[in-house]
């Protein structure tokens, strides 16, 4: 075997570990990419389910208003019982 035979062995080996090497990186990289795209699209889901579920405006101020109502009643009571 002749220096020639072992270093185009040598070359071959080399070229073939860097094939296979490259290949693994690239397949997950394709990997990492669907399941960055799954993840995406979970926390989008949960963004637009999040925003459906606030209080609107309008619904908030009739709870306050009808807490304040019933905390009238209970001042107009308790100011009742004071006076007697």
């Amino acid at each position: 075997m002749t220096l020639q035979d072992m270093f185009n062995i040598a070359v071959a080996l080399s070229g073939f570990l860097g094939g296979w090497w490259v290949k693994t990186i690239w397949e997950s990289l394709k990997d990492l990419q669907k399941v960055d795209k799954d993840l995406a699209e979970k926390v989008s889901g949960i963004e637009i389910l999040v925003a459906g579920q606030y209080v609107k405006r309008d619904e908030l101020k009739e709870l306050g208003d009808a807490i304040f109502r019933k905390l009238d009643k209970i001042e107009d009571k308790l100011d009742a019982k004071v006076d007697k």
